[in-house]
């Protein structure tokens, strides 16, 4: 897997309802705004909170060197209809292994309207498709079981929960492991 600089860096993925874009400065406020949520937060294994437009700043700069050095492709997902930012997606890069991890994120208001699987099935697309990758996986914490559902939609196969995997926000969490290979994904396909 080779990811030419130039390629990725303007990079857009197209839904239904969605544009996945790479993250710009101008998403910071936005991007904090939706974010700053415990609710959002508490899914999450990075994010800060509070979480501060510096915060969404930093995110989008980091961004952009990962994307650079094809380490990890992250996008913004915005409403095509509204043009509203409304949360993240992206993959951690393993090219190695030919594998990587896939996480998102919504804003509270976008939440359970199938935002996430949507998103998500364009990565899995491109990650196999485009990527050529042969492994996608991707986790949730245990008290989070709508991000389950998500992945179960997208098709992944559940791999077992590890025990006290995570603490976040001074909590022991369990995480729940999911994933999906190529030719699980080609089958889907042709269905």
């Amino acid at each position: 897997m080779d990811l030419e600089p130039a390629r990725p860096l303007s990079l857009t993925l197209d839904t239904e309802r969605l544009l996945l874009r790479a993250p710009r400065e101008e998403d910071a406020a936005r991007i904090a705004e939706l974010a700053n949520d415990i609710r959002v937060i508490r899914g999450t294994l990075h994010m800060p909170f509070p979480y501060a437009v510096e915060d969404a700043q930093s995110f989008i700069t980091r961004s952009r060197e990962n994307r650079e050095a094809g380490a990890s492709l992250n996008f913004s997902i915005e409403q095509r209809a509204s043009k509203l930012l409304i949360g993240g997606i992206g993959l951690v890069l393993e090219p190695v292994h030919e594998r990587a991890e896939l996480g998102y994120w919504l804003g509270v208001a976008y939440w359970n309207q199938g935002y996430a699987a949507e998103a998500g099935r364009a990565l899995l697309d491109f990650g196999f498709g485009v990527l050529g990758l042969y492994r996608i996986y991707a986790s949730h914490y245990a008290g989070n079981p709508a991000s389950g559902r998500v992945m179960q939609k997208l098709g992944m196969t559940y791999e077992g929960t590890l025990r006290s995997k995570i603490i976040r926000l001074g909590e022991r969490k369990d995480s729940v492991c999911y994933s999906m290979l190529l030719p699980e994904w080609e089958a889907a396909r042709t269905l």
